[in-house]
């Protein structure tokens, strides 16, 4: 039994959150049902985006939202879920007759999880964007990358997934904990560029501090200092050094065989010139070779793994952090006790006769 035994819901097929906020709520065991836009132009492109690790753990339902008895058998499934999740543009599931007070119609207790770049409201609402707009709007953005260079994107974790999925999940999960109580289920509004703000709050509470800075690249954690950022080594590859304590930062030196004196931490006007030192240094060894060095150390230094590399390291081989199920993917997080790490594989379509008669 995991967590979400017992726990049905209904996902809208999309792209993105959607998708992967399915995926994690499947790996915590809920029942979920995955309706798919079916055979049609660009619909392999986008069941081939998720394939067998986004899409795993549930099962298909072919379905078209415009043709009015699909509708009706739709509505029939929702009547017997305990949330759906979405993310269409607003307005979107309200024109297909589906849309939060056509469900509660049926189904009161049932949480409509819905997920946008911008929100279900405000001037940007209908407006198209990917996750680099939102994360540019809500500010996450501006801190990443090299200083003399625009921002560098930083893949789709930080809107699509982290200010995203992350925050559906959580909405769907709190809302419901509560249903079970009052037996009335909320519309979770999640926008990524909220969830991606939210992310930036402790960046927020340094700048109230005078502890940051607009400038790209002169902050604590933004690659501005030198004993928290990436180095290239001899073989072009990389570590990654976070020694911010004082303690983890003299064990850095003391490995690079600096002193104290040589190389003082919080001497910010140094810092420049300290990256130089350091970045000499890491390259004269290759990686692998400053990960066995500094291993056992409080150094703060990791290897920079490929996705390729990473399912091999000894600690995810030993933490089973990576299955290979038809391909190498990521296993579930987070673990509970008594529970076997390895994900359930994608199942077999169901048609929407099939997928009522499995909730009756």
């Amino acid at each position: 039994m995991k967590p979400l035994s017992g726990v049905r819901i209904i996902e809208f097929d999309g792209l993105g959150p959607v998708t992967f906020a399915g995926m994690l709520l499947a790996d915590l065991g809920a029942d979920v049902l995955r309706l798919s836009r079916g055979a049609g132009a660009g619909a392999a492109v986008f069941s081939d985006v998720g394939g067998e690790v986004l899409h795993r753990g549930r099962a298909a339902v072919p379905v078209n939202l415009k043709n009015p008895s699909d509708q009706t058998r739709v509505l029939e499934l929702l009547a017997g879920a305990d949330a759906l999740i979405e993310g269409f543009r607003p307005g979107v599931m309200e024109r297909l007759g589906l849309g939060p007070d056509a469900v509660a119609a049926v189904n009161p207790r049932l949480v409509f999880g819905r997920i946008t770049g911008w929100g279900q409201g405000g001037p940007l609402a209908q407006s198209v964007g990917h996750d680099l707009n939102y994360i540019a709007l809500s500010g996450a953005l501006h801190g990443m990358g090299e200083p003399d260079r625009p921002p560098r994107p930083p893949l789709n974790v930080v809107g699509d997934y982290g200010g995203g999925a992350m925050f559906l999940v959580t909405g769907v999960l709190a809302a419901l904990v509560e249903a079970k109580t009052t037996g009335r289920g909320r519309v979770v509004d999640a926008a990524m560029t909220d969830g991606s703000a939210l992310l930036t709050s402790l960046f927020h509470a340094f700048a109230a501090r005078g502890l940051w800075n607009d400038r790209r690249g002169e902050n604590l954690l933004d690659g501005g200092a030198p004993f928290y950022r990436c180095f290239s080594c001899r073989d072009a590859k990389y570590v990654a050094v976070g020694a911010l304590e004082p303690q983890f930062y003299a064990a850095l030196i003391a490995g690079l065989g600096l002193t104290a004196e040589e190389a003082p931490q919080f001497d910010m006007a140094n810092w420049p010139a300290l990256h130089r030192r350091f970045e000499g240094l890491f390259a004269t060894r290759d990686r692998d070779e400053w990960a066995a060095h500094f291993e056992g150390t409080d150094a703060c230094v990791s290897p920079v793994l490929t996705l390729a590399e990473a399912p091999d390291h000894p600690h995810n081989k030993a933490r089973k952090t990576f299955v290979e199920q038809g391909v190498v993917q990521p296993s579930l997080a987070p673990r509970f006790s008594g529970e076997d790490a390895s994900p359930e594989p994608q199942p077999a379509d169901l048609s929407l006769d099939e997928a009522l008669a499995r909730w009756r």
